[in-house]
């Protein structure tokens, strides 16, 4: 089982990373690309909906909404797209890991919630 559940996370990872690449294809339709562009960004990120030191329901929400957010962008992309690009996140497994991605994305995180504390404050506070 424990084999199982490694080959299940590690197809995961290759189909977020597929995701990505498919997103910059022009052969994409852009509802996809969006949406392929939300799910790796979700999967991607060191910010979850629910922070996983929650026992049991933290992993549950990378163990469900990622998943489901990749079935639903693969069928939005053309079945030859994604094949293609699956096979390149294949190949890209062995290379070193983007720590510039990694911090682009947090500091959109760390700016979405200022924004939203910010406007928050301005609501609350009656100041317009």
């Amino acid at each position: 089982m424990a084999t199982a559940l490694r080959e299940w996370a590690r197809a995961i990872k290759r189909d977020v990373h597929a995701l990505y690449l498919a997103a910059r294809d022009p052969r994409t339709p852009w509802y996809a690309k969006a949406l392929a562009v939300c799910v790796a960004g979700y999967a991607l990120s060191p910010i979850d909906l629910i922070p996983d030191f929650i026992p049991l329901v933290g992993y549950l929400d990378d163990a469900i909404l990622v998943p489901l957010g990749i079935l639903a962008v693969v069928k939005m992309i053309p079945p030859e797209v994604m094949a293609e690009h699956r096979e390149a996140a294949a190949l890209a497994v062995d290379r070193p890991v983007s720590r510039s991605a990694a911090v682009i994305i947090a500091c959109i995180w760390v700016v979405s919630v200022a924004l939203a504390g910010w406007l928050a404050y301005r609501y609350f506070t009656g100041r317009s």
